[in-house]
């Protein structure tokens, strides 16, 4: 049964209709005690709450009952309904333990398909509290794994990736959006695509956006699309992401570097899942699932005032860590052999193999850039050797010819280029900052337009440098 919280008696009525025609037994009540009461009786599978359900509009009674319906029924998700200006309520009651919330006035479709992802998401503990592939092995568990679901290019068996390719079956049939959190080259992009192809749209659209790579003055373009004439270099009708993707999923990567102007108009389109496009004012409905990814910490940069809080909630309903290669070692060697077989028929080399001493020693390595940098090394040291059996000596030679790290702070003089292989780029652009922030003086805004950054995106970069300011 499904619990409507709402003083509107229309409200009510159409809910509770809407609920009955797509299969769900529903039950309505106007306040807070006979809220309480049904809870305390028999706990509804979900409950569906106005956040001003009085005469009163500050939602602060909202809160309230949110706060004591979790504290009589933990297990009982709720879903809050908002108005779109009190989006910060909200977010204040996902905090107090709602499950999700959506804006008025809400679409039908939209709706459903959310109570449907609230409650697949909440059987999932107890589905999980029996999997028996928890106590196989893990080489067992992996083979099991790849029998229930497509994980195509995700090499590894070790317990923390297992756990999170348990944790991508499960959340993939839902519309749930997801997090995924991670170090750069620890494969985000490959469990996005895992996501979608375990879901009901794997055979609609996959689109991936790389956010970092726009500009804020090119979002809405980029993003939405643009009608001819929109606006001067507008030539010809152009489709935007988000078309492109709908029916299917769309994968926001680097969502920590958006612009805060960029981020209101995304959870704008998130929210209400339409968007326009530019130069045509008709509203288009969107029917996508979004996953977002970061190598940064956006709670941080929530703490911060560098990423929106309601954004934050908005595409965090699930979140997925992925470990750091460093962190699941033993994957190291099949990740290797992966690679050499790829190789092997890349470069139509069939006797190609990596010694058992060599993956001892590769298994050591810090590796900061993950697989990636695995991944390099490995190809390197193939082209490289011009061995049929790569040693631990072919692997050395190739590491040394990583760039050499420059102590923060320190760089080439005023006016001279860095030696090629001194300085990483992300060192290199350190540096420039350092320099430019010297010669200005410490002003912001000068800085960030000699390097042709917006203020946001300056300060992102010295928060991501570690780099003190004013």
């Amino acid at each position: 049964m499904l619990l409507i919280v709402d003083d509107d008696l229309a409200v009510r009525t159409s809910l509770k209709l809407l609920l009955k025609q797509a299969g769900y037994d529903a039950q309505a009540v106007a306040t807070a005690p006979k809220t309480l009461a049904v809870v305390r009786e028999m706990p509804p599978q979900l409950v569906l709450m106005d956040m001003n359900f009085s005469l009163a509009t500050t939602g602060a009674d909202g809160l309230a009952l949110l706060r004591e319906v979790k504290a009589l029924a933990p297990q009982v998700p709720v879903i809050l309904i908002t108005g779109w200006g009190s989006i910060g309520l909200a977010v204040e009651g996902m905090k107090a333990g709602a499950a999700e919330f959506v804006t008025k006035p809400w679409d039908n479709e939209t709706l459903l398909q959310t109570i449907r992802t609230v409650l697949a998401l909440n059987a999932g503990p107890a589905a999980r509290e029996t999997d028996p592939s928890e106590t196989a092995s893990p080489a067992a568990s992996r083979r099991q794994l790849d029998q229930q679901y497509r994980l195509a290019g995700i090499v590894g068996h070790d317990p923390q990736l297992l756990h999170v390719l348990r944790h991508v079956g499960q959340v993939a049939p839902t519309d749930a959006s997801v997090l995924i959190e991670g170090e750069s080259g620890t494969g985000k992009e490959l469990i996005a695509e895992a996501i979608h192809h375990n879901s009901h749209r794997r055979h609609q659209p996959f689109v991936k956006v790389n956010l970092g790579g726009i500009s804020a003055s090119l979002f809405e373009s980029e993003m939405f699309g643009h009608r001819r004439g929109a606006f001067t270099d507008a030539k010809a009708d152009r489709a935007g992401r988000f078309e492109l993707a709908n029916g299917g999923t769309i994968f926001l990567d680097e969502i920590g570097e958006l612009e805060l102007a960029s981020q209101v108009k995304l959870l704008r389109v998130l929210q209400d899942r339409t968007y326009e496009v530019l130069g045509d004012s008709k509203p288009r409905r969107l029917d996508i699932r979004v996953i977002a990814a970061t190598n940064r910490n956006l709670a941080e940069m929530v703490a911060q005032g560098l990423f929106r809080e309601d954004l934050f909630y908005r595409i965090n309903l699930i979140t997925v860590r992925l470990p750091a290669l460093r962190e699941r070692p033993a994957d190291v060697p099949l990740l290797t052999q992966h690679f050499v077989d790829q190789l092997r028929a890349t470069y139509h080399r069939p006797a190609l193999r990596v010694s058992t001493r060599a993956l001892h020693w590769l298994r050591e390595q810090p590796l900061p850039g993950n697989i990636r940098e695995l991944k390099n090394l490995v190809e390197r040291a193939v082209l490289v050797s011009g061995k049929e059996e790569l040693g631990p000596e072919d692997f050395q030679a190739n590491a040394q010819h990583l760039p050499a790290r420059v102590p923060a702070g320190h760089g080439p003089a005023p006016g001279e280029l860095p030696a090629p292989g001194t300085m990483t780029l992300d060192e290199l652009e350190a540096h420039m900052i350092r320099q430019s922030l010297s010669h200005y003086g410490g002003n912001i805004s000068r800085v960030a337009k000699a390097l042709g950054l917006s203020r946001g995106a300056l300060y992102r970069r010295l928060e991501k440098h570690a780099i003190p300011f004013e």
